[in-house]
C-alpha cells in the first residue's frame, strides 16, 4: 500500500521563490484592501449623503453600510468558483483575473454620478459595482495565501504566511492615507469630488499589478499536481472537497469568520461611531487606522518570524485573548473623544492584535487542506464566513447603538469578544495532518513519484 508523500517530508531542494512572488502577493492583497477599506470609510462618510440622501443622517448611514455589507453576499459564490478555477488550472491565472475584476469595479465607482444627478440610477449602479468588486475579491486572499504557503517550507511558513498579510496592511495604510487626505480639506471638497481621487487612482494600480502577476511562475506545490488536477471535470473538485476536507471548511470558516468580525468592526465601524455618536472629526478616526497600519507594517515581518518559532496555534490564541480583554475599554477609550487616545486604541486592536492573529492564521488555514483542494478550501471556507462576519457584524454593530435610546455599546462589545472565541474554537480543531498531498480519487503520490 503506498503511503501518502507529506509536507514534512517534502524533498530539501524546493524550488527558491522568484523575485516576482512577493511583490505579486502583496501587490493582489494591498489593492485588495485598499479598495475595500476605501469603500467601508467612505460608506461611513460620504456615501450616505452622496448616494442614499436623507433628512436623518443615521438613516443615509444604514443604507450605504449595508451596499457595504452587499459586496459580501458575492463573496461565497465568488470564492467557490475562484477556488476551483485554482485547483484546476493553478493560482497564477485566478490572481490574475480577480486583480482585474476589482481594480476595474473600483475605478469605475469613483466615476459614478451622485443621486442628485441621476436619481435611482446611482445608487443601483453602485450596489453593481460593489457587486463585482467583491466577486473580484472573492479569489484573492485564498489564492495568495496558497501562493505564500506552497512557496514555503517548513522552516519559513510564517515568513511566507506573513506576505498577505503585509499586503493587506499595505493596502489599509494607503486607504486610510487617502481618508485621511481627501477629508482634511473640508466637506465641500469631500462630497464634491474629493472622495473620488483614490478610487479613481485603482485603475493605475490594478495595471502594475497585473504585469508582476503575469510574470509570477506557478506554485511547485500545484506544478507537481497539474496533470491530475485538469484532468477533473465540472465540480469535482468541489465534491472531492465537500467528501473529505469538510472538517478543514470549518475550522477555516470559525477562525477567518472570527478574524473578519474583529477587523472589520475595529476598522469601519469605529469611524462610523466616533462621526455619528461622538461628534469626533472624521480625519482623527481615519489617521488612528493610517497610524495602525503603519505599526502593522513593522510587525507583522516580526510576527512571521515569530511564527516560524513558536506553535501558530499558541499565537492565534494569545491574539484572541488580547481582543476580548480590549473589547469594554474600546468604548471608554472612544467615549473620551481624544485624539491620543483613540490612535492608541487604533494601534493596539488594528496595528497589532489583529494583525497577529491573521499572519498565524494564513499557514494555519493553508494547512488544513491538501494541495489538491487547497485553494477551493481557503476561498470557500474564508468567504463563507467572511462574508457573513465581515459585511454583516458592523452593520449589527451600528445597528445596535442606533437603535438604543441610550446608544449602549455593551452589544457591541460582546460581539467582538464572540468573534475572538471564534477563533480559538477553530484552533481547538485544527487538521493540520492534512496538508499533505494527494491525487483525489486515486492512491496517494509517493515521495518518488513527486520527485
Amino acid at each position: 500500500m503506498k503511503q501518502p508523500f507529506d509536507s514534512s517530508d517534502e524533498v530539501a531542494a524546493r524550488p527558491a521563490p522568484g523575485r516576482s512572488v512577493g511583490p505579486a502577493v502583496v501587490i493582489g492583497t494591498s489593492l485588495e484592501w485598499f479598495d475595500f477599506y476605501l469603500y467601508a470609510s467612505m460608506a461611513a462618510l460620504v456615501f450616505g449623503k452622496v448616494f442614499f440622501p436623507s433628512s436623518n443622517s443615521s438613516i443615509s448611514t444604514l443604507a450605504a453600510f449595508a451596499t457595504f455589507a452587499v459586496g459580501f453576499l458575492a463573496r461565497p459564490l465568488g470564492g467557490i468558483l475562484f477556488g476551483i478555477l485554482g485547483d484546476k488550472i493553478g493560482r497564477k491565472a485566478v490572481l490574475s483575473l480577480s486583480l482585474l475584476i476589482m481594480g476595474i469595479a473600483s475605478g469605475l465607482i469613483g466615476l459614478l454620478p451622485s443621486y442628485e444627478s441621476i436619481g435611482i440610477a446611482a445608487p443601483i449602479l453602485l450596489v453593481i459595482l460593489r457587486i463585482l468588486q467583491g466577486f473580484g475579491a472573492s479569489a484573492e486572499l485564498g489564492s495568495a495565501i496558497a501562493v505564500a504557503y506552497e512557496y514555503a517550507d517548513e522552516k519559513t511558513r510564517g515568513r511566507f504566511g506573513a506576505l498577505p498579510a503585509l499586503g493587506a496592511q499595505v493596502g489599509l495604510l494607503g486607504a486610510s492615507l487617502a481618508v485621511t487626505g481627501v477629508t482634511s480639506f473640508g466637506d465641500e471638497f469631500l462630497y464634491d469630488w474629493g472622495w473620488r481621487i483614490p478610487f479613481v487612482a485603482s485603475f493605475a494600480v490594478v495595471g502594475v499589478g497585473y504585469w508582476i502577476r503575469r510574470n509570477m511562475p506557478e506554485t511547485p506545490d500545484f506544478e507537481r499536481v497539474a496533470a491530475q488536477a485538469k484532468q477533473r471535470k465540472g465540480f469535482q473538485v468541489f465534491k472531492d472537497l465537500l467528501k473529505s476536507d469538510w472538517r478543514g471548511l470549518a475550522v477555516v470558516a470559525a477562525v477567518y469568520g472570527g478574524y473578519a468580525a474583529i477587523s472589520y468592526t475595529f476598522k469601519t465601524f469605529s469611524l462610523s461611531y466616533l462621526t455619528q455618536f461622538q461628534d469626533v472629526a472624521a480625519n482623527v478616526g481615519a489617521f488612528g487606522i493610517t497610524l495602525a497600519s503603519t505599526a502593522a507594517i513593522v510587525m507583522v515581518p516580526f510576527f512571521g518570524r515569530l511564527c516560524d518559532r513558536v506553535d501558530l496555534r499558541r499565537v492565534m490564541v494569545g491574539g484572541a485573548v488580547g481582543v476580548m480583554l480590549l473589547a469594554f475599554p474600546m468604548f471608554w477609550v472612544l467615549n473620551t473623544g481624544k485624539p491620543v487616545l483613540i490612535w492608541a486604541l487604533l494601534i493596539l486592536a488594528t496595528g497589532v492584535l489583529a494583525p497577529l492573529i491573521i499572519v498565524a492564521a494564513s499557514p494555519f488555514m493553508a494547512r488544513q487542506f491538501p494541495i489538491e483542494v487547497r485553494a477551493s478550501g481557503l476561498g470557500a471556507g474564508r468567504e463563507v464566513s467572511g462574508a457573513t462576519a465581515g459585511g454583516l457584524v458592523p452593520l449589527a454593530a451600528l445597528a445596535i447603538v442606533t437603535v438604543s435610546p441610550t446608544h449602549a455599546t455593551w452589544g457591541v462589545s460582546l460581539l467582538i469578544i464572540g468573534a475572538a472565541v471564534l477563533v480559538v474554537v477553530g484552533v481547538l480543531f485544527d487538521q493540520k495532518d492534512r496538508a499533505h498531498s494527494r491525487i483525489v480519487g486515486k492512491e496517494p503520490m509517493t515521495e518518488a513519484e513527486v520527485r
